[in-house]
């Protein structure tokens, strides 16, 4: 199987509509058509169940669909990996969406320009929902992302700090004057859909700059990260969300081993543990104060005094015991 046989039939699956897969490859309908025909012949199968209106998956079709997307992938990465193998001056691009990073970017970069394996690094500010993309096809070395994700296959992460979530409203709204709220209380409330196909009434959010327009104007509220919310300003209120946390993880494709990426995430998890002792004296003062916002950024257990071993250690080890063989 050819890729591009391979790249018009995943485009023909995700459309589910030859012409408009034709518009996007930027072919003639016939052609593609043809194209189908041809793969199907070659593999012995039917992928595809056409009607005049209609394009359907069969079984296979679903599972060539799957693993045409790796495979996809895997050649676009190939690729980026060669260029960037015979780059002059080694790098890292490092990729997450707009306010991604919980304040750790900043001194992060800072600490990793003076370590003795510091190399130059790029950062990427990507679209919502494009991190996974960037970082499996190669254009990214390592990317910030929060979790749980649903989709992390062929990733290693690395947790670095968890913080609360606060519900965003505006000062009119009825929840805008407590002291925290719970799930209960979000019931009913209009929420913002982070995906087209995402369940829920609430707009699609395609760009973080619509989060504050939209809850200021009082078409939605928001759960945020802290980080994010107090940020948003417009005269919008933040509150804490009871037992709702996230975590900011650094993660990168299992597959690599290279010394600067190791000294990266490593650099990563240490700036963490020092970001997040800051955030926690805090979390603290503003408990103190009774202010109606906390701020916090408590990190997750195992990165308060002596470290635990973590997943930066163990491919910091695996990368120096390749490079002394």
């Amino acid at each position: 199987m050819e890729s591009r046989e391979l790249a018009y039939f995943v485009a023909v699956a995700e459309e589910r509509n030859f012409s408009r897969a034709a518009t996007r490859l930027g072919i003639a309908q016939p052609a593609l058509s043809r194209a189908m025909q041809r793969l199907e012949r070659r593999l012995g199968v039917r992928l595809l169940e056409r009607t005049s209106r209609h394009v359907s998956l069969t079984n296979a079709g679903e599972v060539l669909l799957k693993e045409g997307r790796k495979a996809l992938t895997a050649l676009v990465m190939a690729e980026r990996s060669a260029q960037r193998a015979g780059r002059a001056a080694p790098r890292l691009t490092v990729v997450m969406k707009p306010g991604g990073d919980a304040g750790l970017l900043e001194p992060l970069l800072t600490r990793f320009a003076t370590h003795p394996d510091g190399v130059d690094v790029e950062v990427l500010i990507c679209g919502l929902g494009e991190v996974k993309t960037l970082l499996r096809d190669g254009t990214a070395d390592i990317a910030l992302l929060r979790l749980p994700q649903d989709d992390l296959d062929g990733l290693a992460t690395e947790d670095l700090l968890t913080e609360r979530e606060m519900m965003v409203v505006p000062r009119t709204h009825r929840l805008a004057g407590r002291r925290s709220v719970g799930a209960a209380d979000l019931a009913g409330e209009i929420l913002p859909r982070w995906a087209e196909d995402a369940p829920g009434t609430g707009p699609v959010i395609k760009d973080t700059g619509q989060v504050a327009e939209l809850i200021a104007l009082g078409r939605m509220i928001a759960v945020l990260p802290e980080s994010v919310a107090r940020h948003l300003g417009r005269g919008l209120v933040a509150v804490p969300v009871e037992g709702r946390r996230t975590t900011l993880a650094a993660a990168w494709t299992d597959q690599r081993r290279d010394r600067a990426l190791a000294s990266f995430v490593r650099t990563a998890a240490e700036t963490a543990t020092m970001l997040s002792t800051v955030l926690g004296d805090r979390e603290q003062l503003g408990a103190d104060d009774g202010q109606e916002v906390e701020l916090v950024g408590a990190v997750r257990s195992g990165r308060g005094g002596e470290p635990e071993e973590t997943l930066a250690t163990v491919l910091a080890e695996e990368v120096e015991a390749v490079h002394l063989e």
